[in-house]
């Protein structure tokens, strides 16, 4: 099936936090609205329309905002009203659609593929969008076009509370004139890259040979190529509501030094939220297992504010942890889980962080998704010395570890040396390595 054949709804909420809290507070309706960033190091979480009037925008420094719009009214929010509109929305939307994709806590597609035979997809998507609009009393908008690239760029353009449809013929005339940046995917230094090249429009980027996309830019040159194209084959995946996500270990000697396990759920921890940041979601509570050399099986969880973020959830579990182990016993496996997950870490990950752990979370993870996720971690990870049973330093002897050590460098493979060198790095993009407390 071609492109000019499918059927692909964006649906999107506008200025979802804030319109939960105007719902909330109608007496902030009209005014500048900013959700989050209230503190000096805060990030701004969302904003109304009147507050980007201003040139304020998500991720923007709290401090930024304020200067910007000194008039703003900066609002704490609460991610469990985000979280329960989010899902009302979502249920609406699964009572009338047979296939759907939730792609983040304010925004879904929908496959009406073929739909079009028994009644007209735009006249569907906009009764639907009334729907969602008079059950939940919150605005939304959506575009209707070949495939989801093309269609959550036309829902961009008639926000907010707007709807269009772009059909086949009409993909390249509505892409052409648009800024470059519009097409998803594109950030601030493929961006730069653009510029400097004098790319500034959809319909230059566009005519560019993909030989030159591809040997100026590689893998994401020839992605953005095809979305400035119309091109994308990816398909709506259906949505499957994950409740959580966890790991453990048995060891292979029982062990109670608790250095190691501190530092196993460290690694654990980081391995997990990586993962949660991965698909865009958040946890709002953390279990963490313990089981004796006599196999009882003991387990501690907490509730917590929703997050992604490795420093937080590492004392939590390392306090877990402490509860748990309360007899001086053997320990012959560990485990952490991450449960009442919910979508949105790009709106709601900056709750718990400042602007510089919010960037540098951004550039942990960029290494992370180039090199594997071993080529940054955190120090508390690293091998510490082993442990007899009774907590005892093992010695070893220095000259024999470096003979063994140096026979396993030079078995090792190369691939792996490269990543050994850049593992206590993060990315040149924050200038220096950073360490991490925890």
């Amino acid at each position: 099936m071609t492109d000019k054949d499918k059927k692909i709804i964006h649906m999107d909420q506008d200025a979802f936090f804030v319109s939960v809290e105007l719902k909330k507070n109608p007496k902030l309706i009209g005014k500048p609205v900013v959700v989050g960033g209230n503190s000096d190091r805060g990030v701004v979480t969302s904003c109304s329309y009147e507050a980007r009037k201003f040139g304020v925008h998500a991720a923007m420094p709290g401090r930024m905002a304020k200067q910007l719009c000194p008039q703003a009214i900066f609002v704490k929010g609460n991610m469990d009203d985000y979280s329960k509109a989010s899902h009302e929305i979502t249920e609406i939307i699964s009572e009338r659609v047979p296939l759907f994709e939730k792609a983040s806590i304010d925004e879904h597609y929908i496959d009406m593929t073929g739909m079009d035979k028994f009644f007209g997809c735009m006249k569907f998507a906009s009764e639907l969008r009334q729907t969602i609009i008079r059950e939940t009393g919150l605005p939304i908008s959506f575009g209707l076009s070949v495939n989801k690239t093309v269609s959550k760029i036309v829902t961009n353009e008639c926000k907010p509370n707007g709807e269009m449809e772009i059909p086949f013929p009409g993909v390249r005339p509505f892409l052409n004139p648009l800024a470059v940046y519009k097409i998803p995917g594109i950030g601030d230094a493929t961006h730069k890259k653009l510029s400097e090249m004098g790319v500034r429009k959809v319909q230059t980027l566009a005519e560019i040979p993909q030989e030159l996309m591809f040997k100026i830019l590689g893998q994401h040159g020839l992605g953005i190529w095809q979305k400035a194209n119309g091109i994308d084959l990816s398909p709506v995946v259906p949505y499957r509501e994950r409740k959580s996500i966890g790991t453990q270990t048995t060891f292979e000697n029982d062990s109670m030094d608790i250095s190691k396990m501190k530092a196993i759920l460290s690694g654990m921890v980081t391995n997990l939220t990586y993962e949660l940041r991965s698909q865009q979601k958040l946890t709002a509570c953390i279990t963490v297992t313990i089981r004796y050399s006599n196999f009882e099986t003991v387990t501690q969880q907490a509730r917590i504010p929703y997050t992604a973020l490795d420093s937080f959830l590492i004392n939590k579990a390392h306090d877990l942890f402490k509860k748990l182990y309360a007899k001086r016993m053997l320990l012959r496996l560990i485990g952490v889980k991450l449960s009442h997950l919910v979508s949105g870490f790009e709106q709601i990950g900056l709750y718990h962080s400042s602007e510089e752990e919010y960037d540098l979370y951004q550039a942990m993870d960029k290494v992370r998704n180039h090199y594997g996720i071993e080529s940054v971690v955190k120090a508390c990870i690293v091998k510490r010395p082993e442990r007899d049973e009774y907590g005892k330093v093992i010695k070893y002897n220095p000259r024999k570890k470096h003979l063994d050590k140096q026979s396993e460098e030079e078995n090792e493979p190369v691939e792996e040396r490269k990543k050994s060198r850049i593992r206590t790095f993060i990315n040149s993009d924050l200038g220096t390595a950073t360490k991490l407390d925890g």
